[in-house]
């Protein structure tokens, strides 16, 4: 049963201005879309990206609403060879200045889209240029979510670090390519609780059989969100142990 990470959803406000941003900063281009009566959803990607690459999903709800960043959702970080040429890049082309390499140590940096998602920006010797590396979620128990992860979606952890006040925690799938995103667990000792708001959406993973991916995942416990039937077979919704979505789709 794997489930490697197939895209990460944000919510964003103005689509044109967001679409401008991603095309023009990290060089995406659209990989898909969908056009609903009340929203349309686009797919974004380098052009280069691996065939176990995640994509990128704005929403784009046609109400007009506005929407709560909360804290449980962290960033998307991306990949870059050099941190330092990378974030001197945007600054360039006008991205706004929110944390340099040097504030970061030398090893990472940050920058927000037009919305506020943070955008970590990594090194990497692996993955398309501003491929999707990962994504951080905070969470509240680690030992839950790392057993939620480990049971629900038979993820490993193949990275770890703890620090005086936090410690990460790297996962995806075993068999999963250097170049797939993986999701990291952020969790802070001092007993905080998030908010998850509403700028973020959800992680999705990919499945060769919804149907029986969704019957294995409720024999491990997993929340019964929304079922294949009541997504008409397209797709299904679970929710991890702090409450975020995780959107189950197949490569269909």
């Amino acid at each position: 049963m794997s489930a490697p990470l197939d895209h990460t959803m944000m919510r964003v406000e103005d689509l044109d201005a967001s679409l401008d941003w991603y095309r023009t900063h990290l060089d995406y281009e659209e990989k898909g879309r969908w056009e609903a009566d009340t929203f349309t959803n686009v797919f974004l990607g380098p052009e280069d990206a691996h065939d176990e690459g995640a994509l990128l999903e704005l929403t784009y709800n046609h109400d007009g609403r506005s929407y709560d960043m909360g804290d449980a959702w962290g960033h998307i970080a991306v990949r870059t060879e050099d941190v330092y040429d990378a974030y001197e890049e945007l600054m360039d082309a006008g991205v706004e200045d929110y944390r340099d390499p040097d504030s970061c140590g030398g090893e990472y940096a940050f920058v927000k889209d037009p919305d506020g998602h943070e955008i970590e920006i990594v090194e990497r010797d692996h993955g398309a240029r501003w491929s999707l590396d990962h994504t951080m979620i905070r969470v509240e128990n680690a030992e839950e979510a790392i057993g939620w992860y480990t049971r629900v979606l038979d993820y490993e952890m193949f990275r770890r670090s703890e620090h005086d006040s936090f410690a990460l925690y790297f996962m995806k799938p075993a068999d999963a390519a250097d170049e797939a995103m993986s999701v990291e667990l952020t969790y802070n000792y001092d007993g905080r609780s998030y908010d998850v708001g509403d700028a973020w959406g959800h992680v999705a993973v990919e499945v060769d059989d919804l149907q029986g991916f969704w019957d294995t995942a409720m024999r491990r416990d997993a929340e019964d969100y929304r079922d294949p039937e009541s997504c008409d077979m397209r797709y299904a919704f679970t929710k991890d142990p702090d409450g975020r979505e995780v959107e189950i789709v197949t490569a269909d």
